[in-house]
């Protein structure tokens, strides 16, 4: 799956099911459903979803948890603006 793949499930209703539980938290939260992103992120404990829950809290504005969970996903705090940050963790994964 490619970046602008990414980009155009947007429009869909619901992630491809065949996606990655991270990259689909990564498809609720551009989305703006911070909930069910965080949802998924809660059920899986690997790098990838903990790197997302990073993301999310930044997000959420709770930049304790935030750094808790990068540590978690063995990965430094992001400083780049959350899109930035949201496009880069796609691009990664979507490599992976």
């Amino acid at each position: 799956m490619k970046r602008p793949a990414f980009a155009a499930s947007l429009v869909r209703r619901r992630p491809p099911g065949d996606w990655s539980p991270a990259l689909q938290a990564l498809w609720w939260a551009a989305k703006g459903d911070w909930s069910a992103a965080h949802a998924i992120v809660m059920k899986h404990e690997d790098a990838d979803c903990a790197w997302v829950h990073a993301h999310l809290h930044r997000v959420e504005g709770d930049t304790e948890n935030a750094r808790y969970w990068y540590r978690q996903a063995g990965k430094r705090p992001a400083t780049s603006a959350l899109e930035d940050e949201r496009e880069a963790i796609v691009a990664a994964l979507s490599e992976a």
